[in-house]
C-alpha cells in the first residue's frame, strides 16, 4: 500500500506487517473497560481534540507474595487511541511485543524503543516515525500511574522539560518534537523554531540534542 503525498508527490510505502497491524490490530480496544479495576493501572496522553490521543491500560502479575522487580511481568496491555495507520499499527505491535511469551517484565518493557517497535513493522516510513512515539509515551504514563499505586515513587519516571533558548522559551521538547516532525540537522531546527538565532552560545548544545534525538527515533 503506497501512500502519496498530495502536497509533495512523496510515496510513503507501508510493510505488510503494518498492514496486518493496521487492518487487525492487537489488543485494541473499541470502548473503554466497563470495570477499570480489573487493571492494575491505566495511562492517557494527547488530545483527541488535536487528533493524537491515546489511552492504555495495563495489568501486571505478580510471581509471589513480595513484590520484586524481576517479577513484575505484563499479563496484559490493552489500548484505545484516535491516530492514523502508522499510530495505529506501532501500538499494535508494541503491546504484542510486551505481552508475548507470557509477557515482558515491566523493567525490561520501560527499555523498548520506538525504532525496536519499527524494526519489527519492517519499517516506517520516516514521516509517519513519530507516530510510534505515542504507544512509547502512553506506557510510561500507564507505568508510572502503576508505581504510584504501589507506592514505588522511586521508579517513576520524571520527564521534565529543559529551557535552551531563554529569549524564545524554547525547551529540549521543542527540539525533540522537530525532530519527530522532521527536522534532521541544526539548520533545520532552526528553520522550524528559531532557536540560537542570535545566540551561538547555545548552538553547540542545539545540534548534541539534534543529533541525540535523530538517532533515537530514526537510529
Amino acid at each position: 500500500m503506497d501512500v502519496i503525498n498530495q502536497h509533495t508527490g512523496e510515496k510513503w510505502y507501508y510493510s505488510d506487517i503494518v498492514k496486518d497491524h493496521f487492518f487487525h490490530p492487537r489488543n485494541l480496544l473499541l470502548e473503554k473497560p466497563q470495570n477499570e479495576d480489573e487493571y492494575d493501572a491505566h495511562g492517557m496522553v494527547g488530545s483527541s481534540a488535536c487528533g493524537d490521543m491515546m489511552e492504555m491500560w495495563m495489568k501486571i502479575e505478580v510471581g509471589s507474595e513480595k513484590l520484586e522487580a524481576e517479577e513484575e511481568r505484563i499479563k496484559d496491555l490493552k489500548w484505545k487511541t484516535f491516530g492514523c495507520a502508522s499510530a495505529i499499527a506501532a501500538t499494535s505491535m508494541f503491546s504484542t511485543m510486551l505481552t508475548e511469551n507470557g509477557g515482558m517484565t515491566l523493567t525490561n518493557a520501560l527499555k523498548v524503543r520506538p525504532q525496536d517497535v519499527i524494526m519489527r513493522l519492517d519499517g516506517l516510513p520516516n514521516r509517519k516515525i513519530h507516530c510510534s512515539v505515542l504507544a512509547d509515551k502512553a506506557f510510561q504514563k500507564t507505568a508510572n500511574d502503576y508505581f504510584r499505586k504501589t507506592g514505588q515513587y522511586d521508579r517513576i519516571i520524571v520527564d521534565g522539560a529543559k529551557i535552551i533558548d531563554t529569549k524564545l522559551n524554547i525547551t529540549d521538547k521543542d527540539i525533540e518534537e522537530a525532530v519527530l516532525e522532521g527536522a534532521q540537522t541544526l539548520e533545520d531546527v532552526q528553520k522550524k523554531l528559531k532557536v540560537g538565532i542570535g545566540s551561538p552560545e547555545i548552538i553547540a548544545e542545539i545540534e548534541q540534542l539534534t543529533r541525540f534525538y535523530k538517532e533515537k527515533y530514526y537510529g
